[in-house]
């Protein structure tokens, strides 16, 4: 008697059927500048770079975490994929670097297509809000590995900027006004606090117009064309995207330790989800602060003269927008960010 690959629980029919179905998904991030099609050993790009004097190439790449466990109890799906885009084109564009094309990395237990079909729409779509071409990828069976229904996603990302045009912190200066991008909810950060907050059981209660489940579920906002319009008009000194470690961890990255940004709490509406969390953790401001955005997904330094006129362009274009803090020289053994 014999015993085949499919016996061992890798059932490759169920592969081809998985390339098939996201096929047209994969295909509808494509432009022009993607050579070759789906299948093929590597993923082909052929960038323009017409205008640009030094271009240079930023690479990110992240995953989703413990947030996935909501997205196999939901059985929902196609937001995850969202999600992996967002958390690394966001990064890049911290920057200033254009995404121009993205690979995932999907590993399960046991394939199942119509999963994966979910899985790989929302990355497509995530990969459309951002202007990315979905390249490639690689779905990995592996029986034994994960529980059944489980999988894990991670993604990877190229962008590019001109050199001259990269934002690197350097211009930063005392007087920096931030300006603050409304998140559209916890994004991708902190489930294992909250998952320990809010077990299952209660996933299905009513939360707003929606359900707990459902909002915490809600996919990672994609910051990168409103950074690109902002950039075409006007200076940004310096870029930071808030995920973990919150607002203390990451607004320091962005400008040069002689630095301290000052945050203004309550100068941008919150999210009910986040008082929610505190009220169940008892944490406090601190400890929410340096763990999640609190509302805010990315923030902007720009100058004080530039401020108001980002602001209004920013909220024309679909985006909320509050000026939340701005830059301080830092004295002596402050913090490189406070709150008032």
């Amino acid at each position: 008697m014999s015993i085949d690959y499919k016996d061992a629980g890798v059932n490759i029919e169920k592969g081809y059927e998985a390339v098939q179905r996201i096929k047209k998904d994969v295909e509808s991030t494509h432009g022009p500048e993607v050579l070759g099609g789906i299948g093929g050993f590597g993923g082909m790009f052929a960038p323009d770079v017409t205008g640009m004097t030094q271009p240079i190439l930023v690479s990110g790449t992240d995953g989703v975490g413990t947030k996935l466990k909501l997205a196999f109890a939901l059985n929902k799906h196609d937001s995850i994929g969202i999600d992996c885009v967002a958390m690394c084109v966001n990064d890049i564009i911290c920057v200033g670097a254009k995404p121009l094309f993205f690979l995932d990395y999907i590993a399960t237990g046991k394939l199942e297509p119509e999963q994966i079909e979910g899985v790989v729409a929302g990355i497509a779509e995530g990969c459309r809000q951002s202007g990315a071409a979905l390249v490639g990828g690689e779905t990995a069976e592996m029986p034994g590995f994960y529980a059944r229904g489980e999988y894990d996603v991670a993604g990877f990302t190229v962008g590019m900027v001109d050199q001259p045009k990269m934002i690197d912190g350097k211009s930063v200066k005392a007087g920096d006004v931030i300006i603050g991008l409304a998140s559209s909810g916890v994004h991708s950060n902190g489930f294992s606090l909250v998952r320990k907050l809010f077990p299952e059981d209660r996933w299905n209660e009513s939360f707003g117009n929606s359900t707990l489940g459902e909002t915490l579920l809600t996919p990672t906002k994609i910051y990168v064309k409103p950074v690109l319009n902002v950039m075409e008009n006007h200076s940004i000194h310096a870029i930071a995207h808030i995920t973990g470690g919150g607002f203390i961890e990451n607004i320091p990255r962005a400008y040069p330790d002689q630095f301290q940004a000052v945050i203004k709490k309550g100068s941008w509406p919150h999210h009910n989800i986040f008082k929610l969390i505190q009220q169940t953790s008892g944490l406090d401001d601190d400890a929410m602060y340096n763990t999640f955005n609190m509302g805010i997904g990315m923030v902007m330094i720009v100058d004080p003269g530039d401020a108001e006129v980002i602001l209004a362009d920013l909220n024309s274009g679909g985006e909320e927008a509050s000026i939340i803090g701005e830059i301080k020289t830092r004295d002596g053994g402050e913090a490189p960010i406070c709150f008032e």
